[in-house]
């Protein structure tokens, strides 16, 4: 569904009775896309026991996508599984995490339930994160199911291919 209001500006933000800024993320302005508070992410096919690194396929997480993750409480789902990451905290924001390929089947499992807990016909609009100094502004993003489950759909296929090439998966958000 396309959008015909132009793209939000930071300095187009209007104040609110509590003196809050408000942002809703657009990925279509550059500006917003610049914020750290817009992040994104990959998905990369591995082989852990290979002696050097070599990326065999890549997914890339768009902003919509990698909030999605978080918003619908996939990434907790999935930190159920052993990851390894160097922060030791499995699959996290600003991490990279590793999942080797005898846990994909319980990913793929993981990834299908969420999918069948998603709401299509709920768009919802989250608050992303927020900062008091030097201004108090509030970073929102609106999340959209369908293209939300469009992704989903395309990670499960990235993770039974990556299964079935007896590759493992490198998170890096």
């Amino acid at each position: 569904m396309q959008n015909s209001n132009p793209p939000l500006k930071v300095s187009d933000l209007k104040s609110t009775a509590m003196n809050v800024h408000h942002i809703l993320i657009d990925d279509r302005n550059p500006e917003h896309r610049e914020l750290s508070i817009c992040r994104s992410g990959t998905v990369n096919r591995i082989r852990l026991q290979d002696a050097g690194y070599r990326v065999y396929a890549s997914l890339e997480i768009d902003p919509h996508d990698y909030a999605a993750l978080f918003h619908y409480r996939i990434i907790e789902a999935c930190n159920t599984l052993p990851f390894l990451s160097e922060s030791a905290n499995g699959l996290d924001s600003w991490d990279e995490a590793f999942l080797h390929r005898s846990n994909l089947g319980r990913l793929a499992a993981i990834l299908s339930d969420a999918a069948g807990k998603i709401d299509r016909q709920k768009s919802e609009t989250i608050v992303l994160g927020w900062q008091d100094q030097p201004v108090a502004v509030a970073y929102l993003r609106r999340i959209d199911p369908q293209k939300t489950l469009e992704f989903l759909e395309k990670l499960l296929l990235f993770v039974k291919k990556s299964e079935k090439e007896e590759c493992d998966l490198e998170f890096i958000l």
